[in-house]
């Protein structure tokens, strides 16, 4: 039996029904929360870790132990404007002469030559007053030793002193470009089939304006009517007369020329063929 306490007792606290009922709903939260926490640390428990899969390795080349070969060389072959004539002037030369040469080009440039072509200067040629057309030059800078061949295709030049006119890419071989006269010795090799003899005329000039040129024509028809054809044309630097005779050898072409004494008109003698 219960001993009987002599104390007052205490009623039981009052909880409002609402209060329960949030007691119970918040017990609910804590053991879902509860549940699902478990959950979770179990699936990480058994989840499989894996690794990052590594970066590919890197091999530098292998340096060359010997250095590479160099490119074959691209062998040049000449161009259709600029023919290789070296070959053709073998041999003894037929003549050899020393003088000065000068260059040209424009306004000569693609304009008709005296072998009939056209003139390209650009082109390994020359002209010459008397060796015969398409005869092979070797000519040689004095002062330098350079030397180039060419083919004379053109008649000049028409300045006293001088023996050969050489084509602009001539000039520019042997370094007489830039000077513009330069003594050279000329080594000439005989056309085969070439007339011995050759066919001769004498060209006067230059004349400035065409009635210099046709008066001078007037005068020298009168002179020699019976024995020469005198004609007149335009030239790229002037206008000039020409004496072409009947007897068209070297010695009746030099009898005229030296007859003939007209002031700033000097007479050439100029091999036609």
């Amino acid at each position: 039996m219960k001993p009987v306490s002599s104390a007052t007792p205490r009623p039981p606290k009052f909880v409002p029904p609402r209060s329960r009922a949030r007691d119970r709903s918040w017990r609910k939260a804590a053991l879902c929360f509860a549940g699902v926490f478990c959950v979770a640390l179990t699936g990480c428990h058994h989840r499989t870790q894996v690794a990052p899969a590594p970066y590919p390795s890197y091999t530098p080349p292998a340096l060359a132990t010997t250095p590479p070969k160099p490119p074959a060389p691209i062998e040049r072959k000449p161009t259709a404007s600029v023919p290789a004539h070296r070959d053709e002037a073998t041999g003894k030369p037929s003549s050899v002469e020393v003088g000065l040469a000068s260059w040209y080009g424009p306004p000569y440039h693609n304009h008709q030559a005296a072998d009939g072509s056209v003139f390209d200067q650009n082109a390994l040629t020359v002209a010459h007053r008397e060796l015969p057309l398409g005869t092979m030059v070797r000519v040689t800078n004095v002062a330098t030793g350079e030397s180039v061949v060419a083919k004379v295709t053109d008649r000049g030049p028409f300045v006293q002193g001088r023996i050969l006119d050489l084509s602009l890419a001539a000039a520019k071989a042997i370094g007489v470009y830039r000077a513009g006269v330069a003594k050279v010795k000329v080594e000439a090799f005989a056309k085969p089939g070439a007339d011995p003899a050759g066919r001769w005329c004498v060209q006067i000039g230059t004349f400035l304006t065409p009635d210099d040129a046709n008066q001078t024509k007037n005068d020298l028809l009168r002179r020699y009517a019976a024995s020469a054809k005198v004609i007149e044309f335009a030239g790229p630097t002037g206008y000039w007369v020409r004496i072409n005779p009947v007897q068209a050898d070297r010695t009746t072409a030099t009898r005229i020329a030296d007859s003939i004494h007209i002031p700033d008109a000097d007479p050439y003698l100029v091999r036609l063929n």
